[in-house]
């Protein structure tokens, strides 16, 4: 059973940065693609960014794209997400996801394109 958690999650003000920590308990983590997504209140669950397995693919929403950077540390299974120049509508519950197998490049973006997901880390942004 694969079991996520996340951490990193904090109040901070427009510019600032975050990195938040996704720790994967499966046994073969580098078998895995990750994904980081978020869901503010009121509003759909919306897919951020994806690392293939081996950390040689990854890909980015638009509203992300430039300041966020997801990495992966596969002998510590562990998923970053390090978020620069953070705006009040990042403001959102963030979350990590896994799938075993290769990410999708057209589906990378889908809540139902991965099986396992943590509990979730808030991050708020205050202007």
């Amino acid at each position: 059973q694969v079991q996520l958690v996340e951490s990193g999650g904090g109040s901070v003000q427009a510019g600032g940065s975050l990195r938040l920590s996704c720790a994967n308990s499966g046994t073969t983590y580098n078998s895995y693609c990750m994904g980081w997504f978020r869901q503010a209140p009121g509003k759909k669950r919306e897919g951020l960014s994806s690392i293939a397995t081996e950390g040689g693919s990854t890909y980015y929403a638009p509203s992300v794209k430039g300041r966020f950077t997801i990495s992966r540390d596969n002998a510590k299974s562990l998923l970053y997400l390090q978020m620069n120049s953070l705006k009040p509508d990042d403001t959102a519950m963030y979350y990590c996801a896994a799938q075993i197998g290769a990410c999708s490049s057209t589906v990378w973006s889908s809540e139902y394109a991965y099986r396992y997901w943590g509990q979730g880390t808030q991050v708020t942004v205050s202007s």
